[in-house]
């Protein structure tokens, strides 16, 4: 009786740990794709930016010439996010309604409360369901195509490889994702609830919205910058061309 016991208490135990993974792996992702955000937004501040970014992805440091480095870093530091993408999506998919008949009650159930912690799960869900397509896409394409990252090839891959449909969807996929999920996990785990946990939850969904603007404006105009220089490349006729950065004697 005892060993039974002793087995529900650890079996009840599992939801638990798979939680905090789910959380884990989720935060971690996160953080990546605001940081990943910023780094592609370096086209913003021009082409030679971008290049020393790309260079320094693929550890240009390390072989200290030119912008070019260790495409096969590229590939494992893509494969590394891919594992814990796949991890943090079968964590999280345990939670979703199992067939149509649960998801249209869970619907009934969400537009009755009208709540808005309701709602933004039911965001994640959706956003969730996109990203788990195209994701896997944007990183099969990156582990496989390693060097092919820099101002005329990354805009190469949105114009003339017709990509920029997958990244516009994707954009809003994950920063609406991404900063509804970090609030989640705020609130969920209390991290910033002081003396008024109700006031700090405002304040964080106030947090939560200034940050889905500022990304999602932030990632348009990358995508723009990257659609207006692929154009210009098959217009001078130079598609597969790459770039050299002008402090560089390395191409």
């Amino acid at each position: 009786m005892e060993s039974l016991l002793l087995d529900t208490v650890r079996k009840s135990r599992i939801p638990a740990k798979l939680d905090f993974y789910q959380s884990a792996t989720g935060l971690i992702l996160g953080l990546f794709m605001w940081v990943h955000m910023l780094m592609v937004s370096s086209i913003l501040l021009g082409k030679d930016a971008m290049k020393f970014v790309a260079g320094m992805l693929e550890g240009s440091i390390l072989r200290g010439e030119g912008d070019h480095g260790y495409p096969i870093l590229v590939t494992l530091a893509a494969m590394g996010i891919f594992t814990l993408f796949i991890i943090h999506a079968a964590l999280a998919v345990r939670k979703f309604p199992a067939n149509w008949k649960q998801h249209k009650v869970f619907r009934q159930q969400m537009s009755m409360m009208n709540h808005d912690d309701t709602n933004y799960w039911y965001t994640q869900f959706i956003t969730g369901f996109i990203m788990f397509f195209l994701g896997s896409v944007h990183l099969f394409i990156i582990m496989t195509h390693p060097d092919k990252i820099g101002p005329y090839a990354s805009a190469d891959r949105v114009v003339s490889e017709w990509m920029w449909p997958l990244y516009l969807v994707l954009l809003f996929a994950v920063e609406f994702h991404g900063t509804i999920g970090l609030y989640r996990l705020a609130v969920k785990w209390g991290w910033f609830d002081g003396a008024d946990p109700r006031a700090t939850r405002k304040k964080l969904k106030a947090f939560k919205k200034a940050l889905t603007i500022f990304f999602v404006v932030l990632g348009l105009a990358s995508l723009g910058a990257y659609v207006k220089i692929g154009v210009e490349q098959i217009n001078n006729d130079n598609v597969g061309g790459r770039y050299t950065r002008v402090s560089s004697t390395n191409q």
